[in-house]
């Protein structure tokens, strides 16, 4: 299973957004989802549930294994459009007032919870992707996040400020967990990925990717700026509103960015397509 954690230092740029949509994208290209939501409720309340698991990501991170009861299935079949080839299933946020952030404080094995829970013997097999949502700030909870991931997407606004805040938040992350893992105890900073998200205006765009670019060795080489940037459109505001992925509610240009966001981030599904999809719309 190809895990992806959605995280940044800095809250309100989109990382609900953008788990919600991709996992809704790859479930409706074939793809078996999970996603796994973080202690706000934001993606627990993006779409609806079909079937509602008594328990979520406190039993997951305390137990240390992620059985059945821990995973809800999303409702995606509608008046817009028929069931997803695919499945999209979540593990739903059911803490509050930083509980388990508090429990996961006291524990040694803290780094590893989330890692164990998705790779345990029992959920061998029943997904292809799973998609971690983070909280905007840094915890124990991102930090166990990151240690479980192959790929970060960060998502980044279009200023310049932003892009400042977005390289000293990045730095200082890979600082943290570089330092453990040169420790040698199997923790690994995976590849980090920005997207450029919300974007007003495609010349400040280009500039603060090109600012992002410019600091890659100081941020040791491993975050990357995809060529793929997101607009600041109503058609993600009117899918949350819907409950569906946004594709569904933009078969146009939603639909061809979310696309070339897919195939940038993971090659090896270029070509898959969601139903209805027109390619040519990628050049508009």
């Amino acid at each position: 299973m190809f895990t992806i954690a959605v995280a940044s230092t800095k809250g309100g740029v989109g990382k609900t957004t953008i788990a919600a949509n991709l996992g809704g994208l790859l479930a409706d290209t074939g793809s078996r989802v999970l996603l796994i939501a973080d202690v706000q409720p934001s993606l627990s309340s993006y779409y609806a549930m079909l079937g509602a698991a008594a328990h979520g990501l406190t039993r997951m991170c305390i137990s240390g294994a992620l059985t059945p009861d821990c995973i809800s299935e999303i409702e995606l079949s509608s008046q817009i459009r028929p069931a997803p080839a695919g499945c999209l299933h979540i593990v739903v946020s059911d803490t509050a007032n930083g509980k388990l952030q508090d429990w996961m404080a006291d524990k040694i094995d803290t780094l590893f919870r989330i890692k164990m829970a998705i790779r345990s013997v029992s959920l061998e097999g029943r997904y292809d992707i799973a998609i971690i949502d983070t909280q905007g700030a840094v915890g124990h909870l991102q930090d166990a996040a990151i240690n479980a991931a192959d790929m970060i997407i960060s998502p980044a606004s279009p200023d310049m400020i932003s892009a400042r805040e977005f390289v000293r938040g990045t730095m200082k992350l890979l600082e943290r967990h570089e330092s453990v893992a040169a420790l040698g105890v199997g923790f690994t900073v995976p590849p980090m990925k920005a997207v450029i998200n919300r974007t007003e205006n495609t010349i400040d765009s280009r500039v603060m990717a090109e600012h992002i670019r410019s600091k890659f060795l100081d941020m040791r080489g491993k975050v990357s700026v995809l060529e793929t940037t997101l607009p600041s459109i109503v058609a993600y505001r009117k899918a949350a509103t819907a409950r569906v992925p946004v594709h569904w509610i933009d078969p146009g240009r939603a639909s061809a960015l979310m696309h070339s966001l897919m195939w940038e981030l993971i090659p090896e599904f270029h070509g898959k397509c969601a139903p209805g999809f027109i390619p040519s719309k990628l050049n508009k």
